[in-house]
């Protein structure tokens, strides 16, 4: 009966999460953007291709926290980042 007890207060008041280290991605082939929605605002960040200019979303935007968060893992500072409409 109790020897599922320690997983769910693990569950509950488990271990903060651990922030990953910055996450490479390719530089030459790639540049950091933000989509911004003209209709809604919703901001999404990702990496465009300079080739195809494909954009590849990979987390969205609700704040500065955020953002920030973005930066610090894939090792982004904010001037390199473009805003696309």
């Amino acid at each position: 009966m109790y020897e599922n007890r320690g997983r769910v207060s693990a569950m509950f008041f488990g271990k903060k999460k651990k922030e990953p280290s910055a996450v490479q991605y390719n530089k030459e082939g790639k540049k950091p953007v933000i989509r911004a929605s003209i209709c809604t605002g919703e901001k999404t960040a990702g990496f465009k291709d300079r080739k195809t200019g494909q954009i590849e979303e990979l987390m969205l935007i609700t704040g500065k926290k955020d953002l920030e968060r973005f930066m610090k893992l894939y090792g982004v500072e904010a001037e390199e980042i473009e805003t696309v409409w």
